[in-house]
């Protein structure tokens, strides 16, 4: 992974947590927030009840990215296999930057459909009545698994690392990246709402997207053809 592949992640990341994730995890954070949080608390466990839900989703998100890193790396038996798949990688990237935007709908229904699963309903419903801080990691997890475009993106930036530690390294360095949002989120939700802040900052980070995924769809093309 060379510096422009880390630039980018982390700029996505950061980036996206600003739009998509608020919009995406937003209610999921209030809620856990009002509901498990006790304002009396001092400000110390309130942080660590916050950190701990993060780490759960960063946990999450490092399991996937070996997943799919380990999937990736069944494609590296000959450059051409490899480019036709950084090439549908590259074509994917740039459907997800278009349904970001809300120029097609390409993730809406799927991340409606699953995150509103009997099965999720029901572990949110434990998790969210439980004011242990196992419980927040808990919430963290289960949040990690739940669809979501951005994610999405960077799984398939895992799976071209072709291997374990490279696409868990990805998902940790978007984890990392999202936290300053996430765990401020209590805080700015109200601001982001109000404002042309975050449909700015989901344009910025799908251009970006749709722009690395030209990228990588062109050096999959240059791959396949040599």
């Amino acid at each position: 992974m060379n510096a422009i592949d880390i630039t980018a992640i982390i700029s996505v990341a950061f980036l996206g947590s600003l739009g998509h994730c608020i919009g995406m995890c937003g209610g999921f954070v209030m809620a856990y927030s009002s509901a498990k949080i006790d304002t009396s608390a001092s400000s110390l466990r309130q942080f660590f009840a916050h950190l701990s839900y993060n780490f759960g989703r960063i946990s999450s998100y490092t399991v996937l990215g070996m997943i799919f890193g380990g999937l990736g790396s069944f494609f590296t038996f000959s450059a051409h296999l490899n480019g036709y798949f950084y090439f549908a990688v590259g074509i994917l990237m740039v459907l997800m930057g278009l349904s970001m935007m809300g120029k097609i709908k390409f993730l809406t229904s799927l991340e409606a459909t699953i995150a509103f699963n009997p099965f999720i309903k029901t572990l949110f419903s434990k998790l969210i009545h439980s004011k242990t801080m196992a419980s927040f990691y808990g919430l963290g997890v289960l949040n990690g698994f739940l669809p979501c475009g951005l994610v999405y993106f960077f799984l398939a930036a895992a799976a071209t690392s072709g291997s374990l530690l490279g696409g868990g390294l990805i998902m940790v360095l978007f984890g990392i990246a999202t936290m300053p949002a996430m765990l401020g989120l209590g805080f700015v939700v109200g601001f982001l709402k109000g404002s042309g802040f975050r449909e700015m900052m989901i344009k910025i980070a799908s251009l970006i997207i749709i722009g690395y995924g030209i990228y990588m769809a062109y050096l999959g093309y240059e791959a396949a053809i040599a």
